[in-house]
């Protein structure tokens, strides 16, 4: 399942704190802040998707995680990849090296990255 773009911003903020109270969510949202009725419809839809849970403290619930950001965004980029790369990871990074704005110091870093891969693999 996926999130959409204001579920996946509630949880980056959930991510980012591992734990959180709704009011606590809400200070950090940017103007104009959505209502608190629609924070909690999206916490919800969320918690029914299988993305965050909470503990109940009182009158409060405390939001966390249950997907992990980086298995979250590796699925999403391998559909990415799947669905308008032919299932070919070779060319989606043809098609990120070649069109978008990396640096000499960033391909560089790429490269060193894709070498240590290289290297873990070989072992």
């Amino acid at each position: 399942m996926q999130l959409s773009k204001s579920e996946e911003q509630l949880m980056e903020y959930i991510w980012q704190h591992e734990e959180i109270f709704m009011k606590d969510l809400l200070e950090m949202l940017p103007e104009p802040k959505p209502a608190q009725t629609t924070v909690a419809t999206l916490l919800k839809r969320m918690q029914e998707k299988g993305f965050v849970g909470y503990k109940t403290f009182g009158n409060s619930r405390q939001y966390y995680p249950i997907i992990k950001k980086d298995d979250y965004f590796s699925k999403h980029v391998n559909g990415m990849i799947q669905n308008f790369f032919g299932n070919s990871a070779l060319q989606f990074a043809s098609f990120f090296t070649a069109n978008t704005n990396l640096s000499a110091t960033e391909l560089e870093d790429l490269k060193k990255m894709i070498d240590e891969q290289i290297k873990q693999q070989q072992q």
